[in-house]
């Protein structure tokens, strides 16, 4: 090779040199994207054995401030058919059911079901409380012995669209509208997640309406409805 190719060779690869350093110092340069909140990462709901007074004490200053938009978990005194949840969160925008089958003295499951958004509330809840009924029927299939029973139990239950079973809602709305919620009868807490907070992030745990001093699970020793 001449001495002038050589010379045109070295200026190429001192160029691609700075080509490559250049790009690598503009990526470093480039923050790296924040990782996605875990799911399951913010808590609403008290923590297990929490005195359901103090529970319910600290609950007004985690609301937002006034005009701030946050989802926040609609506590009912006791399970409620559709068509009285939807009066109870008149005002906001509904976002998750957690439905619950009411059996005296047995653990039943609680189901959560997104809400068709846009949707008339009734026919959102109504929607839910049939797929539900499907897992239900599911898991008495799949499970044996008194998780059976139990499952049996909540499919035939929830079969019925004036079943008392909604236990909670996730609802999306500013503070005026949850300080309204948190006045209507029959809601027992309103519990609001930081601004921001997505759907996917919160780890749902409402009051069950027997956890009336502690937030302990309550008895499972009662027969099961055949």
């Amino acid at each position: 090779m001449s001495v002038t190719g050589r010379a045109r060779t070295g200026v190429l690869l001192a160029c691609a040199a700075v080509v490559l350093v250049t790009a690598w110092y503009a990526g470093s340069r480039v923050p790296a994207s924040a990782p996605a909140p875990a799911p399951g990462s913010v808590r609403l709901g008290p923590e297990p054995g929490e005195e359901v007074a103090a529970y319910l004490h600290r609950l007004p200053v985690e609301l937002p401030a006034p005009g701030v938009e946050a989802l926040a978990l609609v506590q009912f005194a006791a399970e409620l058919p559709a068509a009285a949840a939807v009066p109870a969160v008149a005002g906001t925008v509904p976002v998750t059911a957690v439905l619950r089958v009411p059996l005296p003295r047995v653990q039943t499951a609680l189901r959560f079901e997104p809400l068709e958004q846009g949707a008339p509330v009734r026919a959102a809840l109504d929607a839910a409380r049939q797929r539900a009924r499907e897992t239900a029927a599911a898991d008495a299939q799949r499970q044996t012995g008194r998780a059976a029973q139990v499952a049996a139990a909540e499919a035939t239950a929830l079969a019925d669209p004036a079943a008392p079973c909604v236990l909670a809602v996730v609802v999306r709305a500013q503070r005026a509208g949850l300080d309204a919620v948190a006045a209507r009868p029959g809601v027992r807490a309103v519990q609001a997640a930081p601004a921001g907070v997505t759907a996917r992030e919160l780890a749902l745990a409402p009051l069950l309406p027997e956890q009336v001093e502690r937030a302990d699970p309550p008895p499972d020793d009662g027969p099961v409805p055949s």
